[in-house]
């Protein structure tokens, strides 16, 4: 199983180059999301990950959101580049927004008063997990994806255009799509540098 799960890893990788077409009809997609955020852990089981799921023209619509506060914080002459940038994020089939619900990590701050300090660290550490998790469940099935993160400058716009309640804090976005073209050569520092092994 560790070996499965290792391949799988090396599989997941960022892939830019993302196109419109998917091997799962999208209840599918929805469900392989929903499914690997579910199952996702979280500190004291606290499941403060929530997700904005977006296909098609929603999808595009938050792209186009993004590019209009983009706009307005880029120079014109550099913007041709950040253009450039978005449409290629608009182009993938989907995007997942991820979200930590501050209400209950303020609730568990309250219930857990010896631990206050520590729920907000383990509820980004939850949302990483949850990150992870979705890009790995879609990996395995032959769908690319990149992470973003344009927040908060989008916040707004996202929480006015679908309603997002207001404890919801947006921490990444992930497109998701056909692989267009693959990731280039990953490249892996020293293990001595990053592992300490006591025996």
């Amino acid at each position: 199983m560790s070996q499965g799960f290792n391949a799988l890893a090396e599989k997941r990788r960022t892939i830019y180059a993302l196109g419109p077409a998917l091997p799962l009809a999208e209840d599918d997609v929805i469900a392989l999301i929903q499914t690997a955020i579910r199952n996702s852990p979280s500190a004291f089981n606290s499941q403060s990950s929530r997700a904005l799921i977006l296909l098609g023209e929603q999808h595009k619509h938050f792209w186009s959101l993004t590019k209009e506060q983009l706009r307005k914080r880029v120079p014109a002459d550099a913007f041709a580049a950040t253009d450039k940038k978005i449409d290629s994020f608009a182009a993938a089939a989907g995007s997942v927004l991820f979200f930590e619900d501050q209400q209950v990590v303020s609730e568990l701050q309250q219930q857990f008063a010896a631990y206050a300090d520590n729920f907000p660290v383990w509820s980004e550490q939850s949302s990483g997990i949850a990150q992870y998790a979705v890009w790995l469940a879609l990996a395995e099935k032959g769908i690319g994806a990149n992470l973003q993160h344009y927040n908060p400058l989008v916040d707004d716009d996202v929480r006015q255009t679908w309603n997002i309640p207001a404890s919801w804090t947006l921490r990444a976005q992930m497109n998701f799509g056909s692989v267009e073209a693959p990731a280039g050569e990953k490249g892996y520092i020293d293990d001595k540098q990053r592992f300490i092994v006591a025996r």
